[in-house]
């Protein structure tokens, strides 16, 4: 086997078609029980993308832009999971496809160069593979993080997590829900869970900044526009810092160069186009505080005309920076507040002390639920690398190698672990991107360096360990130039206890990443080393 491909969300699907397209033996392997990576397990009610439908869409087929017709302008879960099974039968890749295998450990072996794994199927099966090359499509957002909450166990209702939603539909009508977390899952979620429960009570601890979606069916005028000519779309997107267009070109100037009234009504335009078309309102809101600072007033000036009652308004005003945590998406979420069957709870300074038998209890209150509903996201980025056995040269774990954090040249490869790449990983673009992109220019990107390694006759390619320490230095000096390192957030590393704090992504922007990474292949692949 040429390939072994971990995950069959849309970076898995879209290796394993490069490969065959490629003549390579490639073989996928799922933990899930079907194709859609993120979009198969995080099912819970309201998830959708938040980049537009329109755009967060394979590229690589005219025709499959062309068949295809979205609903929505953001496309809602259970439509994004017919698109990666569409896409899985319209290429027929199933048979290349092993659904409930879940990789356990993998060792590079340096006679035979190749990488020997290990799996286990969900009925306790082994199986052991063996390849050339190892392919991580594990997506950034794929680890859950289960919080080490004291007597969870014995908590006697029902707990979900939001990254591992169950199959069959939750029906949480009548019920006392508590829900743990305000992240981009809870946002969207919570605006659902409000019309069923009898009570629901969200438990914050940062508050989060929001934006709304503006969703609703597609303008079928605009995607008509589109699809008449989709190749200069993508073009321009291409072009774009994030890859993607959010309806408005960003602004060219600084926001502390136009007038309040102007940057008053620049704001106002952004908001009412809805989606992430409000931090390109300006040239330097992610680069100068001062800037930023009249974004995030912007925003909680927002918050306090929605949300009826002061006291809980004030709470849901972030404090921190805008666009240092992810920024929500949302359809109703600070809405949602002016319910009378929704409280806020603030354990921002007075944690949650335990799980009871009944609920949970801060400040030695109990509050009891029929329900827990935890949304406290994921191992980002690194998870799914980091709870495996991994094992590059002489055997060096994946743990010690990332143990002052994940060191990567292009976010491609890791020094010590030949012939393993990493797809929309650490030291990449991916997490400020449309993931689309990424994941299709990182498989062209990979499938290229194979056929380079196969024409002349190499059998491996490793970072050498000067471009890596180059490269991540230049992560951290990118990082250094925003306004990203001044909240704790997913992003460092910093929801996971124990966790070395560094600033994972590249924020340097998409269209100069993509040049450095074909000026790397165009100049013999230099940084690595071919052997």
């Amino acid at each position: 086997m040429d390939l072994l491909i971990v995950g069959a969300g849309f970076a898995g699907l879209y290796m394993l078609y490069k490969a065959r397209q490629n003549g390579l033996k490639a073989l996928v392997i799922e933990a899930g029980g079907g194709v859609g990576g993120t979009w198969y397990f995080n099912r819970y009610p309201g998830a959708r993308v938040d980049i537009q439908s329109m755009e967060y869409s394979y590229s690589f087929c005219e025709e499959l832009q062309q068949e295809w017709c979205w609903s929505e302008r953001y496309a809602g879960q259970p439509e994004l999971l017919r698109y990666a099974n569409h896409v899985a039968d319209r290429f027929a890749l199933r048979d290349g496809i092993r659904l409930d295998t879940e990789l356990k450990s993998a060792a590079f072996d340096e006679v035979a160069h190749r990488w020997n794994a290990v799996a286990t199927q969900h009925d306790g099966s082994v199986q052991h593979l063996s390849a050339r090359f190892l392919v991580m499509a594990s997506g950034p957002l794929s680890s859950p993080n289960w919080p080490a909450f004291k007597g969870l166990d014995a908590f006697k209702g029902k707990v979900y997590h939001t990254a591992r939603w169950p199959d069959e539909a939750v029906d949480f009508t009548g019920q006392r829900v508590g829900i743990i977390g305000t992240g981009s899952s809870a946002i969207q979620l919570i605006p659902m869970l409000a019309q069923e429960a009898r009570a629901l009570t969200v438990f914050q601890r940062t508050a989060a900044y929001c934006v709304p979606a503006r969703n609703g069916p597609i303008d079928v005028q605009y995607e008509a526009n589109i699809k008449a000519n989709y190749a200069d779309f993508r073009t321009r997107n291409l072009r774009m810092h994030g890859g993607f267009s959010a309806n408005l070109p960003p602004n060219p100037v600084s926001a502390l160069a136009v007038t309040a009234a102007a940057r008053e009504a620049d704001f106002e335009a952004r908001w009412q186009i809805g989606g992430f078309a409000l931090l390109g309102a300006y040239n330097d809101l992610l680069l100068n505080h001062d800037s930023n600072a009249l974004a995030a007033e912007f925003v909680r000036k927002k918050i306090r005309g929605i949300v009826s009652d002061p006291v809980t308004a004030r709470l849901l005003c972030p404090t921190q920076t805008i666009g240092c945590k992810r920024l929500g998406v949302d359809s109703g979420y600070y809405e949602t507040y002016n319910r009378a069957n929704v409280t806020l709870a603030d354990v921002s300074q007075h944690p949650i002390d335990t799980i009871t038998p009944n609920g949970l209890t801060t400040q030695g209150t109990e509050h009891a639920f029929d329900a827990l509903v935890l949304a406290t996201g994921f191992d980002a980025i690194t998870g799914t690398h980091t709870r495996l056995d991994l094992r590059g040269r002489g055997g060096l774990t994946i743990q010690d190698k990332w143990s002052a954090g994940p060191a990567n040249y292009l976010g491609l490869m890791v020094q010590g672990f030949p012939n393993l790449f990493n797809i929309a990983g650490a030291g990449s673009t991916s997490a400020f991107t449309n993931v689309m992109r990424s994941i299709e220019h990182h498989v062209d990107w990979i499938a290229d360096c194979i056929a380079h390694l196969n024409s002349n006759h190499l059998s491996t390619i490793e970072a050498t360990k000067e471009a890596e320490a180059l490269w991540t230095e230049h992560v951290n000096a990118a990082a250094a130039r925003t306004v990203f390192l001044s909240c704790n957030s997913w992003y460092l590393g910093a929801n996971i206890p124990g966790k070395t704090r560094m600033f994972m992504p590249l924020a340097g922007g998409f269209p100069s990443y993509v040049k450095r990474c074909a000026n790397v292949a165009r100049d013999g692949y230099a940084g690595f080393t071919l052997a």
